[in-house]
């Protein structure tokens, strides 16, 4: 099992930055890439970003250009770093692994707790 923690999201004003961080642990070596995910108010899941064990990165179109993924693997952490922030971006951020599975990304962890970004003026 990878346990996650998200933290880092709070109040912005349209056009501003905020990261996000998710630490990682237990069974880090199972899975292919870490992601991050938001859920608006009454909508589902939405995939946001991720990154493979490979460093290679993958954006819906929505974000790219404004939000960048990375991942410390030493602190076995990801983060988000989001710029140019809309307020459709307004959403609970959620991270999880991912595993490579029948020619695509399956989520491997339960959601976690989340962490609230709010983009108002």
């Amino acid at each position: 099992q990878v346990q996650l923690v998200e933290s880092g999201g709070g109040l912005v004003q349209p056009g501003g930055s905020l990261r996000l961080s998710c630490a990682a642990s237990g069974t880090i070596f199972s899975i292919n890439a870490l992601a991050w995910y938001r859920q608006a108010p009454g909508k589902q899941h939405e995939f946001v970003a991720r990154i493979t064990n490979l460093g290679s990165t993958t954006y819906v179109d929505a974000v790219k250009g404004r939000f960048t993924i990375s991942r410390d693997y030493a602190k076995n952490t990801v983060y988000l770093q989001m710029n140019s922030l809309k307020p459709e971006d307004t959403a609970a951020y959620y991270c999880n692994a991912e595993k490579w599975d029948s020619g695509r990304y399956a989520i491997y962890s339960s959601w976690g707790q989340g962490t609230q970004v709010t983009v108002s003026s």
